[in-house]
């Protein structure tokens, strides 16, 4: 077994922010058994390990990663059954929903334009526009910490908003199954479409980025409370909050990621001053080595 291993090899390009320093491996695994092997290698070599689909929601600091960080992207096949869709865990969503649109199925239409892949998705419960992952999961097939298969249904899943359990077991996804029901073609077709436009409308996708950079805060918005701080449009270096969207930080200008990180400090601290509500970061930071 040939494995694809990257030493001291830049984050940036991997990940949808394009910022961040070295890793000390970049593992690419293309099947399961490269996964497991990968993840046993660093193990034998006493090396800390991230697994990460396209790294959608996380930032790593221009310090980089004293560890490995392995992408799923290569595994990323999809099979049909029925009303059932299955997909590996480094499927993008946006590719998933249209195999299921191909298919008639209706049920993951949310999901097209999500920039991240499955196995992200069923680890924070992701959603959009009213829907969330937890909506049509089914059953997935895990690896547990000593590499042993097991799955779970959606009940034993604990999906909330924007966690599920495997943020405490430390599961990692292999693939995942979704329950989905016969539409018609053209009304998936035009909810899919819909989606994206309001996107192109709403988002800056002209940017890299990470998403929404912080969670919804309770009865109230984080895009909004940005921009009744006045924080629309400041920038950190090359960061910025995003004129388009107040809840997006962007990468406007070739910005270092601790550019990032330290925006999205000051945006938390501020909105906390001026309103007393503390906001989360929906971006999953590694701040050091």
């Amino acid at each position: 077994m040939q494995l694809s291993i990257k030493e001291n090899a830049c984050i940036a390009p991997y990940c949808s922010m394009k910022a961040g320093g070295n890793a000390k491996y970049l593992c690419f695994p293309e099947s399961p058994d490269e996964l497991k092997a990968c993840i046993l290698l660093m193990r034998e070599k006493d090396v800390k390990t991230l697994i990460l689909g396209n790294a959608s929601n996380t930032l790593f600091s221009d310090e980089g990663y004293d560890g490995a960080v392995i992408f799923t992207t290569r595994l990323n096949k999809v099979e049909v059954f029925g009303e059932k869709i299955t997909a590996e865990c480094g499927v993008p969503l946006s590719s998933l929903a249209m195999a299921a649109a191909k298919e008639s199925l209706t049920g993951l239409e949310f999901s097209y334009g999500v920039p991240g892949t499955v196995g992200g998705a069923v680890y924070m419960n992701a959603g959009a526009y009213g829907g969330e992952i937890a909506d049509c999961f089914s059953e997935g097939l895990f690896l547990t910490p000593d590499l042993q298969e097991v799955v779970l249904t959606r009940a034993e899943m604990g999906f909330s908003y924007r966690k599920s359990v495997l943020s405490q077991n430390g599961y990692i996804l292999l693939n995942a199954a979704f329950a989905l029901r016969k539409g018609d073609p053209d009304k998936i077709r035009a909810a899919m479409d819909n989606f994206m436009r309001l996107r192109r409308e709403k988002q800056p996708l002209e940017y890299p980025s990470c998403g929404s950079a912080f969670k919804r805060p309770p009865n109230a918005y984080a895009g909004a409370l940005i921009e009744q701080c006045g924080l629309k449009g400041y920038a950190i270096g090359g960061a910025q909050v995003s004129e388009k969207h107040a809840g997006f930080i962007i990468n406007k200008d070739n910005a270092k990621a601790n550019d990032i990180i330290k925006l999205i400090d000051y945006v938390s601290d501020t909105v906390f001053e001026k309103t007393g509500i503390r906001l989360e970061p929906e971006i999953r930071i590694i701040r050091n080595r």
